[in-house]
């Protein structure tokens, strides 16, 4: 396992003192893939899709276990890394699930239904399923994490942590504090009692989002990355990057690399089965991050070393770039063939 020092990108962080200052601190982004390497604080944001198991009940242990090994080696690197977990709801709806079954009957067990629905065919109570699966699956991180010495910390949240600048600001110095004691924060929405949340942002340049929703881990994790002045936000999810049209359409191609003047050039199709964004949201929360100074690459996390792919430079995924030559890419020059 590699423990190199990292360089490291040249900002000036001592005019950062509000919450305010810091969303609209302005610091160059990466303009190429190979400048990656020189990322130092990074934010890692797992979707459900990926460390979810196909039945959507329980996790994807092999693939988490995997992922978790590559932050602890950007870790022991010396760079900061931040992860913005799902998988507790899926995680208590398997919990859930097996109370259910040990509460039937015999005939009930063996009947042929899916016993994570109730009479009426509704799901498990998403937020119920949260509050159970959320104290699991830390400590699955936990015990992850402790295979190569690296303690973690959880870090739930809610509406007023982004709404309110006073919490705002705890909520900084809470992370700011646990990666200066060598802590790897993992962060999740608090599930089991959050109703959507939404942050209105007024000042965003002319013909760009008025605001962003935080109402899924894609803009969660890019409000995150914003606010603790991230050099690198890694959006996995269970497909390869960006396509100019929906993936599973004939002639898609995946786009190696987007610009800000790129969306016209898209098309999306439905939010994953079990996540509660789809690619629209995480272009959304890419773009909305770039334009505070953080870079973006959305992969697919059921890659094998995807993120040490991406800090080598490698064409993984979907680089976030901004465009400085004034004129839209055409998509087929930025596809693959």
């Amino acid at each position: 396992m590699s423990t190199n020092i990292i360089p490291q990108k040249e900002t000036n962080n001592s005019v950062v003192t509000t919450p305010e200052k810091r969303l609209e601190r302005k610091q160059p982004t990466f303009s190429e893939r190979s400048q990656l390497k020189y990322a130092r604080r990074l934010v890692v944001k797992l979707g459900s899709a990926v460390i979810t198991r196909e039945d959507n009940h329980g996790l994807a242990l092999g693939r988490l276990a995997s992922i978790v090994e590559q932050v602890a080696e950007c870790h022991l690197e010396g760079r900061e890394v931040m992860m913005v977990t799902s998988g507790a709801v899926a995680f208590g709806k398997q919990k859930l699930a097996q109370e259910l079954l040990m509460s039937l009957s015999m005939r009930e067990t063996l009947a042929p239904k899916d016993h994570s629905k109730d009479e009426d065919g509704f799901l498990l109570e998403p937020r119920a399923a949260a509050a159970v699966g959320q104290s699991g699956l830390m400590s699955l991180y936990d015990a992850m994490f402790a295979q190569y010495g690296v303690k973690i910390a959880q870090v739930l949240v809610t509406k007023p942590d982004f709404y309110n600048d006073e919490t705002r600001n705890n909520l900084f110095c809470t992370l700011s504090e646990l990666i200066s004691l060598n802590i790897v924060p993992i962060i999740n929405t608090n599930d089991a009692v959050s109703p959507p949340m939404f942050i209105v942002d007024d000042d965003l340049p002319a013909g760009s989002k008025k605001g962003i929703a935080i109402k899924d881990n894609d803009s969660l994790s890019a409000m995150l990355a914003a606010e603790v002045q991230a050099d690198l936000l890694i959006l996995m999810s269970d497909v390869d990057g960006i396509y100019n049209k929906p993936p599973w359409e004939d002639g898609a191609k995946l786009m190696h690399t987007y610009t800000t003047n790129d969306s016209r050039n898209i098309e999306f199709g439905q939010k994953s089965k079990v996540g509660t964004g789809g690619m629209d949201s995480k272009v959304k929360a890419a773009t909305w991050a770039l334009d505070r100074g953080v870079s973006v690459v959305i992969c697919n996390g059921m890659q094998e070393k995807a993120i040490k792919t991406i800090i080598g430079g490698r064409k993984v995924g979907t680089f976030f770039t901004e465009s400085t030559d004034g004129f839209t890419t055409p998509v087929e020059e930025l596809a693959e063939n």
